[in-house]
């Protein structure tokens, strides 16, 4: 069948052809392992068992994860749902308090196969969707009752902005609606007796430089709608790495000026539910200590 299950709707048939996403029709898995560095109602003091799949339907020129979003290179392997069933088992049994799926959108069609022998593989801890947003409601369907945590992107309301760092001119009209999907699907924010996350959204917004006026009326219009049903990640992790040295406006960090503007901003309209992220810290002055090595860690292959 061909694919057309992401906004793009490339309709190739991923076993011979690969499609925007470059993502091949098994599983592309780059890395699994306990990461510390998510919001801490995510990580907490075990970690979140992180499954970071590679390909991605959008281009951010200021992608973190770039290595393997944009697939410069094959630095994954593939597996089919058994195996990636066998990752999440591994994870659990390293005491992750959750499964968390890094760039799941473009296999959204195949998780819930993966999800449910998991889980009948004994898994019980919540499953995270670790999402840019840009997706399709009838594929998020596909996740209803499998999913437990959406942990979302919303990168713009501005379509100017979208086009011209992400390459996608319509990307408010489908985080939008599938923020909303994804609301209807898990509700309220829950939280355990230690402030870990057991259900609900949690939608991140990154500040770019120069760019509060975006990030306000992101924040504006998700607050206006949700209010505190969902929670906020206020981000200042921006690194201008990968395709920022092509705009020098964004081609900076973002000045503590700025972010204070957006953070008071926020609480100002009543924001008290999520993370005011407000910590920057580099490996040599330069890549962000959120990102990993992605050198097929956790996968249990001879490299």
């Amino acid at each position: 069948m061909n694919c057309n299950i992401c906004p793009k709707k490339c309709n190739v048939d991923r076993k011979t052809t690969l499609g925007f996403c470059r993502a091949p029709y098994d599983y592309a898995v780059s890395k699994a392992m306990l990461h510390m560095w998510e919001e801490p109602a995510v990580s907490g003091e075990n970690g979140s068992g992180t499954i970071f799949f590679a390909g991605c339907n959008m281009r951010c020129v200021f992608c973190q994860n770039f290595e393997i979003s944009q697939l410069r290179e094959k630095n994954y392997i593939t597996m089919d749902d058994e195996k990636l069933s066998d990752v999440m088992i591994s994870l659990m049994e390293k005491n992750a308090n959750n499964i968390n799926l890094v760039s799941p959108m473009h296999y959204a069609d195949r998780l819930p196969g993966a999800i449910r022998l998991a889980k009948d593989k004994g898994l019980d801890i919540p499953i995270v969707y670790n999402t840019n947003s840009y997706e399709l409601v009838e594929t998020l369907s596909m996740l209803d009752g499998l999913v437990d945590v959406y942990l979302a992107d919303f990168k713009y309301v501005s379509t100017e902005l979208s086009k011209k760092y992400s390459g996608t001119r319509d990307y408010f009209e489908y985080a939008d609606k599938a923020v909303r999907e994804m609301f209807r699907q898990v509700g309220e924010t829950v939280y355990d007796e230690k402030g870990l996350i057991k259900k609900g959204v949690i939608v991140r917004i990154l500040l770019l430089p120069g760019h509060v006026l975006d990030a306000k009326a992101v924040f504006k219009k998700l607050f206006n709608e949700y209010g505190n049903k969902i929670a906020y990640s206020l981000m200042n992790q921006y690194c201008p790495l990968f395709g920022a040295k092509n705009f020098p406006e964004i081609n900076r960090d973002v000045t503590g000026k700025e972010y204070n503007r957006f953070v008071n901003f926020a609480l100002d309209m009543g924001f008290t539910n999520g993370f005011i992220q407000g910590e920057k810290r580099r490996e040599n002055g330069k890549k962000s200590i959120y990102t990993p090595d992605f050198d097929l860690g956790g996968l249990d292959i001879e490299k």
